[in-house]
């Protein structure tokens, strides 16, 4: 870790995405049984950054990273949990909701990469419970304000205590002049289906609402009395248990820690390489297939743990991504290549897909359908180079179908004897990733034609050469090797020289087709008006809410409605 724990190029300071629960500092992982315990005691000096304190269960994206690891553990480690509870370690106070202070110092881009990370954990704990049958309830024993209100939001049952004072509330819009980037209004009204005007008030409100109100609008499940919380606490993890079809063992595998090497503009995992090129602004990114066959039992795949090659690429993956948003934010596109076997992809796929019933397959094959949509959300330009050695197989494949641009080589270079690149589509192509809207990469690509679809169900397993993947409309182009450096060069090149904001709009619009679903309001609709609002002077500027707030000065607004 000591590796990593610097400075950056640009003089920013490493946010590190991992972490384990003997280093947290604010939440506490406690599991007795088919339950599991999250504590939330944040704790105050423990920042991400200098120049705040996260008082009264405030957070930043360090307390987020937190949990999301938390989450992860309790999947992959805790396989017999059915039902996790939320609460908080302080009297009187859930969670105050996203620090304002590092809000107001943050720059831009961090404030919308704390949204968009947060975003993906609130996700995270929806898909634990839609997916995996991980039940939450949120026990909230004073205020949830704003974020932390919507970490309830998550919850499949949410418990407020019936004291007088104890409220839930959304006041960004009357303090700070910004929104509930985290989901906040998309759950409100499409997940706990809160009438329009009720939640109008609710979200104008700075005190929010508390007790019978709370109930009747639907913005919490039920009130308990103080005296009653744990027994409370105790029969709905019990009532919600029954509800949950997990079954694993009491012990999962261990989630060792991700080895990776860092060493000038290079960073080396296992099955995973990135290198930056700062004079083009690009990150290569190079996925390495398996180098073993795919096991012959579930109990081969346990023996293998956290190094079983499809979780622990997921991971290593996972983290890259992370890492190049967080850290990079110079570098507008990932340029992705893959090297292996295709077959050997599809057959640790098929083996995946054989054995979906047992809890671990099923939570690689979620975790992979995660990572996936976490590229899609990711504001970079997405460029698979298909070249001879590749193996875009089955989720390898989805990388190309997720890509922005997909470019493939036909044939061989000229004196290079590597076998020409080949696309090959199998099982987990056609149902098992879907994407925020709800439709797999292929049905998105293909949303004009729908036919197409089943015409290439019934090509699984087949090896699909440049001009007849170009043909199916697998890939944007097939180009001969004459061409080929020239033709990615001056794309590459001529995608550096637009503006990265409009590209961060178009692709972000071109990505999701079809229908709009809760997941596609937050992360295009919300966190899109999300980031313009974090660049008005109402929020941002001198005497704007953000930076007026708690000096007693009342904030400055342009009262111009754009």
């Amino acid at each position: 870790m000591a590796e990593v724990e610097r400075k950056l190029a640009n003089g920013g300071t490493f946010i590190d995405f991992q972490t384990s629960p003997g280093a947290y500092r604010h939440w506490k992982l406690d599991v007795q049984g088919d339950t599991a315990t999250l504590t939330m005691d944040v704790d105050e000096n423990g920042g991400l950054f200098e120049g705040y304190q996260l008082k009264l269960n405030s957070y930043d994206l360090g307390v987020d990273i937190e949990l999301a690891d938390a989450w992860q553990r309790i999947r992959f480690e805790h396989p017999a949990v059915k039902t996790v509870v939320m609460r908080s370690g302080k009297e009187r106070v859930f969670c105050a909701g996203a620090n304002i202070r590092m809000l107001a110092g943050a720059s831009h881009a961090h404030k919308v990469n704390f949204c968009k990370f947060t975003n993906e954990t609130r996700n995270y704990i929806e898909d634990a419970s839609e997916v995996s049958g991980i039940r939450t309830i949120c026990m909230v024993n004073g205020t949830a304000a704003g974020g932390g209100y919507e970490l309830a939001l998550t919850a499949d049952h949410i418990m407020l205590v019936d004291d007088g004072t104890a409220a839930v509330s959304l006041p960004e819009v009357p303090l700070l002049a910004v929104l509930p980037g985290t989901g906040g209004l998309t759950r409100v009204v499409d997940k706990r289906k809160v009438r329009r005007d009720h939640a109008d008030v609710f979200c104008t409100t700075e005190e929010g609402v508390r007790g019978k109100r709370a109930q009747q609008w639907r913005l919490v499940d039920e009130l308990v009395p103080q005296s009653r919380i744990d027994e409370r606490v105790r029969e709905r993890s019990g009532v919600l248990a029954k509800t949950s079809p997990r079954s694993g063992p009491d012990a999962g595998i261990s989630l060792a820690p991700i080895q990776r090497r860092f060493s000038g503009d290079t960073i080396e995992y296992s099955s995973l390489s990135v290198g930056i090129d700062r004079a083009a602004r690009l990150a290569n990114i190079t996925l390495r297939g398996p180098s073993a066959s795919s096991p012959e039992s579930v109990e081969q795949m346990l023996l293998q743990g956290a190094d079983f090659w499809p979780l622990r690429l997921a991971r290593e993956f996972d983290d890259a991504i992370l890492h190049l948003r967080n850290n990079e934010f110079e570098i507008g596109t990932f340029v992705f290549r893959t090297e292996g076997s295709g077959e050997k992809v599809l057959a640790h796929d098929a083996f995946l897909l054989a054995n979906c019933s047992h809890w671990l397959a099923h939570e690689i094959l979620h975790m992979w359908k995660r990572v996936l949509k976490r590229l899609d959300v990711t504001s970079r330009t997405i460029v698979s180079l298909i070249e001879p050695n590749s193996c875009f197989a089955g989720t390898f494949a989805e990388i190309a179908f997720a890509s922005d641009r997909s470019l493939m080589l036909i044939g061989q270079m000229d004196g290079d004897n590597k076998p020409p690149a080949h696309i090959i589509l199998g099982g987990v192509n056609f149902d098992r990733y879907p994407m925020g809207n709800g439709l797999t990469r292929l049905q998105s690509r293909f949303f004009g034609e729908p036919g197409q679809i089943d015409k290439l169900a019934l090509m699984k397993g087949q090896e699909f050469e440049a001009e007849k993947a170009e043909e199916l409309g697998l890939i944007t182009f097939a180009l001969d090797d004459i061409d080929w450096v020239d033709e990615v060069r001056m794309f590459l090149q001529e995608r550096s020289s637009f503006s990265p904001d409009s590209l961060t709009g178009l692709e972000a619009n071109l990505r999701f087709v079809g229908p709009e679903t809760m997941e596609t309001k937050i992360f295009a609709r919300l966190t899109a008006w999300q980031n313009w609002i974090f660049q008005r002077g109402n929020a941002v500027g001198e005497e704007g809410a953000l930076r007026r707030y708690g000096t007693g000065q009342k904030p400055v607004y342009d009262m111009r409605r754009v």
